[in-house]
């Protein structure tokens, strides 16, 4: 090589060096300054719940639970993972009275405001940084209202008391970030005195005697929302068994409503045997229900693993509560204003399940909601379902019937074929994630090789009562 040459490649080297050391250095620069975790989700619809500086892997709750006096005691252990230099950060907690509270062994400073939980650990906590906050917490729960009237929280029954908490209810008994955007794994132990059984989500790890009183301990391996956990206390008749693929099922009937209900331990495991035909595989590890005597609050919950009914239900509720197990509770929305994701898609089951047995056709349901015949079709054209006009009308009839209109409008468009293999990919596709609207029909029109934005904008986004064509 010309030694002017190896001059100017030499000085070229250098350069691209030096520039290269910049960039590593801009790339690996120290963290920023610690600050606050935003104390909110970001969600349009609820926007005091969550926070975004942190993200929970897992919650371990153990409970003691008096239903003499309804008072509960309390500790949360909270493992998580700063997504930024955390200075402080929030929980949401409502009613309940915390009276010791540290992150990582060290004690952190407590402060709350409404429904908010401050803490402040002793030393800022890094971006990527695994942390665990320990909560011991105390007191009488409360019963929770909805926007739209209805009642959630932790809710006292004549033999104990139910949580049940969608959208906001989970935070009147445990502290965390309850969100349906942030999903965790959960063990839950609850102690009551001997005589009551306590059921929770997932698998019954463990029961022991102390005294005259009892512990239960349930794992949830798989992700959960918040909204959807739940601890049930009172008297019930127990009965295991199995679906064809050898799934746990757990049944728990309060002993006032086993007349009036179907026969759940082979009604839970046919549904899930046909659901996971239409829907694929079944997402979490065990299966059931609990048919409790609650009548007063009039819905039912679709609570993982064993969906909640506040009384006998009938054979299409208990369909839908199940079909939930996929429809949010596996692939749950990132906002609350995607909640047709859920119920849309579980009312759909509903048609699906009716024609399947022969009773009617999914074109004749549609027809009756479309024509306003149908018992459940009335105000379904209030609003477009994808855009609840606030917290009050989350759960409204266009969120349920108009959703499930738009996805057989979706089927009668691409065909049988293409809408169940729609169907089970996105149930794979998500599985124990989140997702919203946009997904869904970007998946659609890559499945179906269609353009289906006028579909969607009609039936999905658009206000009043559409035209067929």
């Amino acid at each position: 090589m010309h030694p002017a040459w190896l001059s100017r490649a030499a000085l070229f080297a250098v350069l691209l060096l030096t520039v290269g050391t910049a960039c590593t250095s801009s790339d690996s620069r120290p963290d920023e300054a610690p600050r606050p975790g935003a104390a909110s989700a970001g969600d349009a619809l609820f926007p005091a719940l969550g926070n975004r500086g942190y993200d929970v892997g897992h919650y371990a709750l153990t409970l003691d639970y008096a239903p003499e006096t309804n008072e509960l005691t309390g500790t949360a252990v909270i493992t998580a993972r700063a997504k930024q230099h955390l200075s402080r950060f929030t929980l949401d907690l409502a009613g309940l009275k915390v009276y010791n509270a540290s992150i990582n062994g060290a004690d952190a400073e407590v402060s709350s405001k409404k429904n908010k939980l401050t803490l402040t650990p002793a030393h800022p906590l890094k971006t990527g940084a695994a942390f665990t906050t320990t909560i011991h917490y105390s007191g009488i729960p409360n019963m929770i209202t909805d926007a739209d009237g209805g009642m959630e929280g932790w809710i006292e029954t004549d033999d104990g008391a139910t949580a049940l908490g969608e959208p906001t209810g989970s935070m009147a008994w445990f502290p965390g970030n309850h969100h349906p955007s942030d999903k965790a794994r959960y063990d839950i132990t609850v102690t009551v005195p001997k005589g009551y059984t306590a059921v929770s989500n997932g698998e019954l790890a463990s029961m022991r005697d102390k005294g005259r009183r009892r512990t239960w301990r349930w794992h949830t391996g798989e992700p959960m929302a918040s909204y959807v956990t739940t601890v049930v206390v009172g008297s019930f008749d127990i009965s295991t068994t199995t679906t064809k693929q050898g799934l746990p099922v757990y049944i728990a009937v309060d002993p006032d409503e086993v007349e009036d209900s179907p026969d759940m331990a082979q009604l839970v495991p046919e549904v899930i045997d046909w659901a996971s035909s239409r829907f694929g595989r079944y997402p979490f590890a065990s299966t059931g229900a609990i048919v409790d005597h609650l009548p007063d609050i009039e819905y039912a919950l679709e609570t993982q693993t064993k969906p909640y009914f506040e009384k006998a239900p009938d054979e299409t509720l208990v369909v839908h509560e199940l079909a939930h197990q996929w429809f949010g509770n596996s692939v749950t929305p990132r906002s609350w204003r995607d909640m047709w994701l859920n119920e849309g898609f579980a009312t759909y089951a509903e048609w699906l399940w009716q024609e399947d047995q022969g009773d009617t056709t999914a074109d004749e349901i549609f027809d009756a909601f479309y024509n306003g015949t149908h018992p459940e079709s009335e105000g379904i054209w209030d609003f477009p379902p994808a855009h609840p006009p606030s917290a009050k009308h989350v759960s409204d009839s266009p969120v349920y019937g108009r959703g499930a209109m738009t996805l057989h409008r979706l089927r009668e468009t691409v065909g049988d074929n293409v809408f169940f293999i729609i169907l089970k990919t996105w149930t794979k596709e998500h599985r124990h994630g989140n997702a919203h609207t946009a997904q869904f029909i970007k998946l659609c029109e890559r499945k179906s090789g269609m353009d289906l934005t006028e579909l969607f904008d009609t039936w999905l986004n658009s206000k009043g009562k559409p035209t067929l064509s």
